[in-house]
């Protein structure tokens, strides 16, 4: 058998999922000066950069900014972007195995934990998931809808997703319009009569999981004001104590604003964001139409586990909120792939170091990686994924060389292609995805705003087969 990874014949690596994750391995895959590497990207959406179109916040457009990064991997000779291919669904893992070397699986965490508690399945009761994923204009997500008739919002979970979601319910629509949120949702938006926001947070302010800008931007905005509860602003003395024996900068930031909340006279702004400490839902009630009408709250309290750490457990106190519309935020899990072993509880493909594991045996399977949060867990922010993304195609390249890999039957560009014409004729290359970027930043740039997104599969289609009409002509 001829060595993998010269020119004649490259290493050829499958990578399932084009968000960050993804593109960071297929980045350091393709950088290798020593071994000469192809990568097929692939994604079920039409368009690339996963969360960084869908998930990251539209007002938000500085840190899109690192699709630059990803378009210069693209650029890279040997690589390719398969969009509108979903794994399971149009290529399958032994369609993979008979054209690839290895198969790196960068899936992410696709769906939200869930609450546990009576009512949340009642009609306005969602997951911010699909809330971020309908106002970023997903294909997937696009048909859903929300009663933003109600005035009383509830988002529980106190992370930099259910920032954005209170951002966004708080936001005016002038401001909306200055981004690239979808259109459908942006006019949805403009008629909500939501009034005050409730962010809920099961323990105290030295434990939330916002980074101090994101709490820095719920003090700014125009058209709401902010405030906490004064006594839930303080620290517990477990958490003092902690913060004392253990200080953290972001930490003390994020406290220091929260206290400044709570200090805060209201305005006439005409909304309002309370964020709230030490309370968990323990039911959500129905209003009598199968619909949210209110949630019951308890009241926390932190205590020390034999290993030192603070968690929340519950007191005798309880309290109901005022909420037709509720969203969680509580975390988000990964989903089993077809054909790969699956932790269920953790929500990841088992692994070391980003080499797919046999659970029975605790052995490697050959030529299977993953990266990114089906790899580790949903931690960490967009740049987290770098480095992770390396120690897996560490492994990767470490394998190749010691001929640990699956053995193609047509390991060729060609054949690949011809394989995902037959099972998917719809694909989009990445030339397809530059064009389509370029129509969508063009509809933005006539009306201000940073693009206008395609929401649709179809539209998509449509737009390019016309500016490819249009070009033809020329």
């Amino acid at each position: 058998m001829p060595d993998v990874g010269t020119p004649a014949h490259p290493l050829r690596v499958a990578v399932i999922g084009a968000g960050p994750a993804g593109f960071y391995a297929a980045g350091h895959l393709l950088k290798q000066k020593d071994v000469t590497v192809e990568v097929d990207l692939f994604d079920k959406l039409p368009t690339p950069f996963g969360l960084v179109r869908a998930g990251v916040a539209p007002d938000h457009q500085k840190i899109k900014n690192v699709t630059r990064v990803y378009d210069k991997t693209a650029a890279e000779p040997g690589f390719r972007f398969f969009g509108n291919v979903a794994y399971g669904m149009h290529v399958t893992l032994d369609d993979l195995k008979r054209h690839y070397h290895q198969i790196c699986f960068t899936t992410g965490a696709q769906v939200d934990r869930r609450l546990g508690i009576p009512g949340e399945d009642l009609d306005g009761s969602h997951s911010a998931t699909d809330f971020v994923a309908w106002y970023n204009g997903h294909p997937e997500y696009r048909h859903l809808t929300f009663d933003l008739s109600q005035e009383h919002v509830a988002v529980v979970g106190v992370g930099n997703v259910a920032v954005d979601v209170c951002r966004i319910l708080c936001r005016t629509p002038d401001e909306l319009a200055e981004t690239d949120i979808a259109d459908y949702a942006l006019e949805a938006l403009r008629h909500s009569r939501v009034r005050e926001v409730y962010m809920l947070g099961r323990r105290g302010p030295a434990q939330a999981a916002f980074t101090n800008p994101e709490a820095k931007e719920l003090g700014e905005m125009i058209g709401a004001d902010v405030y906490v509860p004064p006594d839930e602003a303080e620290l517990d003395a477990l958490s003092r104590a902690a913060f004392e024996a253990n200080p953290d900068r972001a930490t003390e930031k994020n406290v220091a604003m929260i206290q400044e909340f709570a200090a805060r006279p209201r305005t006439d702004r005409p909304k309002r964001l309370t964020i709230r400490f030490l309370v968990s839902p323990v039911a959500i009630y129905d209003d009598g139409a199968g619909h949210v009408g209110g949630v019951r709250l308890v009241h926390n309290e932190l205590y020390a586990t034999d290993e030192g750490r603070l968690r929340p457990r519950a007191t005798d106190r309880y309290e109901d909120l005022p909420a037709g519309l509720v969203f969680r935020s509580v975390g988000y899990r990964g989903v089993a792939l077809p054909g790969l072993p699956f932790h269920d509880r953790w929500g990841i493909v088992p692994n070391e170091q980003g080499r797919v594991v046999d659970p029975d045996t605790g052995r490697p399977l050959p030529g299977l990686y993953v990266a990114g949060w089906i790899k580790r867990g949903p931690t960490g922010v967009i740049g987290t994924n770098k480095p992770d993304a390396l120690d897996t195609v560490a492994c990767m390249l470490e394998d190749a060389a010691a001929g640990i890999y699956t053995h193609p039957d047509r390991p060729d560009a060609a054949a690949a292609e011809q394989t995902i014409r037959a099972c998917q004729c719809d694909y989009f290359s990445y030339a397809d995805w530059q064009r389509l970027d370029e129509l969508e930043t063009a509809l933005g740039a006539a009306s201000g705003r940073p693009r206008v997104k395609y929401t649709s599969t179809e539209d998509m289609l449509e737009a390019l087969g016309q500016a490819l009409s249009s070009q033809e002509k020329k």
